[in-house]
């Protein structure tokens, strides 16, 4: 493969370009899927091939091949440097690349048990045992129950020198209980839904997640929300637990902090970012004690890798400090607009799709206080749980989320169940209300496997730490 690798950049060498890579990807994954009582799915998928970057004539060309023979590999290169110069003709501006060092190095997930050894009939069973208590619940009408395993080797290699093998192993499982009464429909999920909890490492964290030992519980909870009262329209104090927060941070910092996003670059899709470059170090993006970073390096998480796909050293960045907006997610190319280097966001999916500015792992930091702390000093409001929906405008400023449940805080104590619990607010002064962020006790790592970003699409898999978190002065139970 080295061989190969190297004939590519040669090539690229030969034919004139000022910088070509070369990434070699090779994918597996395989899922699972059991509903009320059956198997609804097994699948497995493996996909291999590479691609060709380059630059020529002050603009990009790539090209990609699943075919690999030496004479494939000098044709698509050469078809790389063909698209640069063509679309040399259409710049703007030249592409600047920022600095990096050359690198030769190696990287793996660890992991203690591997998840592609595990036998299929050992992960159906997990799942079935957690699916059947589900299932055991008269009040449940739809019981569910997934697993998804992933891998990733790739080489990457660049005309500057650099050589760099990566195996990222990913792991995720879930269960969902749906009840149904007359026109009502509620749904339960665990650990998270959307698929359940997500993260870098082996089969050891899918066991770790005790889905069969949540399982009655989550049952419980979704027939009970059935007759439950409805989330009162009004503005009040809400606690956002883990993994709310987690996603209120992917959807209102990660996605606006995407350098690409703000210049306008990567914006047919996924839209622009109201985080325009003149708020960077002075716009107050939430109140004092709000302090989010891009953390590559951090175990277990999806956004976690040795190298990014520019061969940038995985690292940690500020991207707000004690509420002010203090940094970008960027690449080698948009970095120098702000006279710095990349901090190691470019990422693709799969050998036949140019690499994008990615969020990492995007984490609220903590705070000081416990759960406990933060719910006996609420004289008022909402605690709510488990996404259920998200929509948020195209520059990330108005949004509105829905949870699965919620309960009433009355001085001091959690309460009643809540239904159809929904809140909405503008970004910065969402943020800006924060007034209390729960400990290091609380703080969570999960895993949202299915990012979309791109045109055409590319998912991304990232991850998001957080502690459960209070707001004051929010709108909830919006209604039509």
């Amino acid at each position: 493969m080295r061989d190969l690798i190297n004939l590519g950049l040669n090539r690229a060498n030969i034919l004139g370009v000022t910088y070509a890579d070369v990434r070699l990807v090779r994918t597996m994954a395989e899922s699972i899927s059991l509903k009320n009582g059956r198997v609804e799915e097994i699948s497995s998928a493996s996909d291999f091939g590479f691609g060709v970057r380059v630059l020529a004539n002050g603009a990009w060309g790539f090209a990609s091949s699943f075919r690999l023979d030496k004479k494939e590999v000098e044709d698509t290169t050469a078809l790389a440097v063909q698209i640069a110069r063509a679309s040399a003709l259409a710049k703007t501006k030249d592409v600047f690349l920022a600095p990096v060092e050359q690198v030769q190095a190696s990287y793996q997930t660890p992991f203690s048990i591997d998840p592609f050894k595990v036998s299929l009939e050992e992960r159906l069973d997990l799942l079935a045992k957690a699916e059947g208590i589900l299932r055991r619940n008269k009040g449940v009408k739809i019981s569910q129950a997934s697993m998804n395993i992933f891998r990733r080797n790739q080489i990457f290699a660049s005309s500057e020198g650099s050589y760099i093998e990566q195996e990222i192993t990913h792991c995720g499982a879930g269960i969902a209980a749906t009840a149904i009464k007359e026109e009502d429909i509620q749904v339960r999920s665990f650990p998270n839904s959307h698929g359940g909890q997500f993260g870098a490492g082996g089969y050891e964290l899918i066991e770790s997640l005790k889905l069969a030992e949540n399982a009655e519980r989550i049952a419980e909870e979704a027939v009970a929300l059935l007759s439950s009262k409805e989330c009162p329209s009004t503005t009040t104090t809400i606690v956002l637990d883990s993994s709310q927060a987690a996603l209120q941070v992917h959807e209102s910092l990660g996605h606006p902090a995407e350098l690409d996003r703000v210049m306008g670059t990567e914006i047919s899709l996924a839209g622009g970012s109201f985080l325009t470059p003149d708020k960077l170090n002075n716009f107050k993006y939430g109140s004092e004690i709000v302090n989010i970073a891009a953390d590559a390096t951090i175990q277990g998480g999806l956004g976690t890798s040795g190298y990014d796909d520019e061969g940038v050293p995985a690292q940690r960045m500020e991207l707000v400090k004690g509420g002010i907006f203090v940094g970008y997610l960027t690449s080698r190319e948009t970095a120098p607009l702000l006279n710095q280097r990349s901090n190691g966001c470019m990422r693709a999916d799969g050998w036949n799709r140019i690499p994008l500015i990615r969020m990492t792992n995007i984490n609220l930091e903590p705070g000081e206080p416990t759960l406990e702390e933060m719910i006996s000093d609420t004289d008022e409001g909402i605690y709510m749980e488990t996404n259920k929906s998200w929509s948020i405008d195209d520059k990330r400023l108005n949004f509105q989320f829905a949870t699965e449940m919620a309960r009433e805080i009355k001085r001091g104590k959690l309460g009643a169940l809540i239904k159809n619990a929904n809140y909405t607010g503008l970004t910065p002064t969402f943020w800006g209300s924060c007034d209390a962020i729960a400990d290091e006790d609380h703080w969570r790592m999960w895993g949202i496997p299915n990012c979309g970003k791109g045109e055409p699409v590319q998912i991304a898999h990232v991850g998001h730490s957080a502690s459960p978190a209070r707001f004051r002065n929010v709108r909830v139970g919006v209604r039509k």
